[in-house]
């Protein structure tokens, strides 16, 4: 049985492929892109190598992420500890004892000028984790970048952007759903204007599949999220064609690789047909997923942590084989902590084993005319865009948010998952078979908690060499556009530029637009 409870057949063969496949696959690089979305894929060069890493303060990321690129990383992936995501300064007392923890603490611009000291933002691609507070980060990365006279044009990365999954599986939102679609709707008019190589979301199915989405449920719910945003910016007056190529998609990479291949190129398909025949999109690039992929921390064991070593390979394969444009591989010891140094390193070598001692990249879609892999594809396409048809019988994904449609769907599924393994019908290799009596020791990674302190003493010292007024006059602009119709983005940058804090912008629309608090029908 699949992940998402379609049976595998022993053996496929030409019957459980109707029609004509050569058809009905199409070629690289074209319409429907089942067989991915660049003629040449891997063949002209490998996936973007993007590893994701941040920890404790500015200047220790940053050290990491010299490490990286002298290691042979091509893309940087930043991480942000919880109060930076959730919108707080590292002072605030709501977040007491989590400063640095799961990322790192970026308070102001000071920190996100140590943060990408010595990295040259105009050769170096950078993905930002971050979502309700993302265009904050984005305008900090931009100052930091105009400061080195690099303008926005220059720029290339992503933010993630996504806050329609927040509320269904991670819950680092602020703001209620209509302000948080409007800030994105807004993020992407800016982007357009004065960063446009950005991509300005990245639509996310990964934390979904973490939370216990099957695959199906994974792309459905992300492809739904989707449609949300397109409306939203369709709403906001764009046109369609002006912002869709900027888009991009988050997925998981799981060890069931013949599933996670069929489902890569089964999303590739659905969405090409929404943007193309749904929104009429006339750009072949607005018909075109591209993602991003991680392997699944999820599927890591805190019980002999190096067979993970294994499980990432055979994850990245997957992903590699699914055709995806980037790909972070996870680090065996981050079932128990942050990764070391030798643990990110080893992450990283995991990839470029795939990409150098492998044939992987001498062919495009090595799985194509698969019988399994194929019929596989049309099952998962079939079963996503029924579940999807069940989002929108809601009106809308947000709808179906609010009525708590996804997550009840999600929990379901992962209480089955976790039932499977307590009762050892699903194996997992060194928990509940092939286990030691006894683990071996462990060293982890450890945050010095003294790192709370210091930055609070940044900030300290921060407050008192700005100029207050300054501040004040550009939180009040940034209030008023809120409250308002003007691009909020434009006086968010002013009051960063001005040494405005990352809590202080985010507390100003917080007074503007509130705080969402989920509904007891979860």
């Amino acid at each position: 049985m699949s992940e998402s409870g379609f049976p595998i057949k022993p053996v496929y063969d030409a019957g459980d492929l109707p029609g004509d496949l050569a058809s009905k696959l199409g070629e690289p690089g074209e319409y429907p892109y089942t067989r991915g979305v660049y003629r040449t894929m891997y063949t002209a060069r490998p996936w973007t190598m993007r590893q994701y890493a941040g920890f404790g303060t500015a200047a220790e990321s940053n050290a990491r992420y010299h490490q990286l690129l002298a290691a042979g990383t091509t893309g940087l992936s930043v991480a942000f500890d919880l109060p930076t995501q959730m919108g707080y300064d590292s002072d605030d007392p709501m977040v007491h004892g989590e400063v640095g923890k799961v990322g790192v603490a970026i308070d102001s611009i000071d920190d996100m000028r140590l943060l990408f000291d010595g990295i040259p933002l105009d050769r170096v691609s950078t993905s930002m984790t971050i979502n309700a507070p993302g265009s904050v980060l984005l305008l900090l990365y931009q100052l930091v970048a105009e400061e080195s006279r690099v303008p926005g044009a220059a720029l290339n990365g992503t933010i993630q952007n996504d806050i329609l999954k927040e509320y269904i599986a991670r819950g680092t939102y602020i703001y209620p759903p209509k302000p948080s679609l409007r800030l994105v709707a807004d993020t992407f008019a800016y982007c357009r204007k004065e960063i446009p190589k950005w991509n300005t979301i990245s639509i996310s199915g990964y934390h979904m599949a973490e939370a216990g989405a099957t695959p199906v449920q994974e792309i459905a719910f992300t492809l739904a999220n989707g449609v949300e945003y397109v409306r939203a910016a369709l709403a906001a007056g764009l046109a369609v064609d002006d912002f869709a190529p900027r888009l991009s998609f988050f997925f998981v990479a799981r060890t069931t690789l013949l599933e996670e291949v069929a489902k890569f190129r089964a999303a590739r398909r659905i969405w090409a047909r929404l943007m193309r025949v749904e929104f009429g999109a006339q750009d072949p690039k607005s018909w075109m997923l591209r993602f991003h992929t991680q392997t699944a921390g999820v599927q890591l064991t805190a019980q002999q942590p190096e067979v993970n070593l294994v499980r990432v390979a055979v994850q990245g394969l997957g992903a590699v084989l699914g055709g995806t444009q980037s790909l972070h591989t996870n680090s065996f010891d981050e079932a128990i902590a942050l990764p070391t140094a030798k643990a990110a390193r080893l992450a990283l070598r995991t990839q470029q084993v795939l990409a150098y001692e492998t044939d992987l990249t001498s062919t495009v879609d090595p799985f194509a005319g698969s019988y399994v892999v194929e019929s596989m594809t049309d099952t998962i396409e079939a079963e996503t865009v029924a579940l999807m048809d069940r989002v929108f019988a809601y009106g809308s994904s947000v709808e179906a948010i609010e009525a708590g449609f996804q997550k009840r769907e999600i929990e379901t599924s992962a209480y089955r998952v976790a039932q499977e393994i307590d009762s050892g019908e699903r194996v997992v290799v060194g928990v509940n078979r092939f286990t030691l009596a006894e683990e071996e020791p462990y060293e982890p990674l450890r945050v010095d908690p003294a790192i709370e302190a210091a930055q609070a003493a940044r900030l300290s010292d921060l407050r008192q060499a700005r100029d207050s007024a300054a501040v004040e006059r550009a939180l009040s602009d940034l209030r008023t556009a809120a409250a308002g119709t003007e691009n909020v983005l434009y006086p968010m940058k002013e009051a960063l530029r001005a040494r405005g804090t990352v809590g202080e912008v985010c507390g100003a629309l917080r007074e503007v637009w509130g705080v969402y608090r989920p509904t007891d029908r979860f």
